[in-house]
């Protein structure tokens, strides 16, 4: 029996694991036009990288490509999405409701599969209660109060003053993954893991690669999104270690 790479196996590589939702889009696309195959030569081009990391990445995985045919693309969804979570349950809470928080409520495909909103907060008092699609915006306290199950995502959308505060509140609530679109780097506890997503810095790894307008393979999407951590990333975007989603 083929054996496919799980969550309680040991930990794949973080570049890899940065790759696999790209992966896992490409394919998904793949299966939508029809497609019953895709190549690591495919893989690699609409990915922006070569394609033996694209075998490497997969090889880790299990046995799922066959030579000269190329990977089962529905077959690839499902186990990248198995690896990622997706059949296991993500209460969400987001803290912030401003224009950005709002954005993401309403963003299509932003919370799917096993992750589901449970929860809204905010400091200010004037959008304290007001209601959101099924939700209704509470302080941390109300929420506290209400919650039957704690939240084990917590996004953090507030100003940058206000993000550390953020990231206290949603750990006390039982949140221990953050995903930050402050501007501000968290200083939380050894077991909390904290995702950085700043748009500046993904315009800034953008207008270098354009100035320099040289890169020695095509920029595709990892490069475009900037999850290419090992090669494309700040030293603002370290993680705290602990436990992933």
């Amino acid at each position: 029996m083929e054996r496919h790479f799980g969550l309680n196996d040991r930990p794949l590589p973080e570049p890899t694991v940065a790759r696999l939702p790209i992966y896992l889009r490409i394919a998904e696309e793949a299966v939508r036009s029809g497609a019953t195959t895709i190549s690591s030569d495919e893989l690699a081009g609409l990915a922006g990288i070569n394609a033996a990391k694209v075998r490497k990445d997969l090889s880790l995985l299990g046995s799922l490509g066959t030579r000269g045919t190329g990977y089962d693309a529905a077959q690839l969804a499902g186990v990248i999405d198995g690896i990622l979570g997706a059949e296991l349950d993500w209460p969400v809470v987001i803290a912030g409701v401003g224009k950005l928080g709002r954005a993401l409520i309403n963003a299509r495909g932003f919370l799917t599969g096993g992750y589901h909103l449970v929860g809204l907060v905010d400091v200010n008092s004037s959008v304290i209660g007001e209601q959101i699609g099924e939700h209704i915006v509470s302080s941390f306290e109300q929420l506290s109060a209400s919650l039957r199950n704690p939240p084990k995502i917590g996004v953090i959308t507030t100003p940058d003053h206000s993000a550390q505060a953020a990231a206290e509140s949603l750990i006390a609530l039982g949140a221990h993954s953050l995903l930050n679109f402050a501007p501000k780097v968290l200083d939380v506890p050894e077991g909390v893991r904290v995702r950085y997503v700043d748009l500046s810095i993904e315009l800034q790894i953008l207008s270098y690669h354009a100035a320099r307008e040289a890169t020695s393979e095509p920029v595709g999407l990892l490069a475009t999104v900037g999850v290419e951590a090992d090669q494309l990333r700040p030293t603002p975007w370290a993680e705290a270690p602990g436990v992933s989603p």
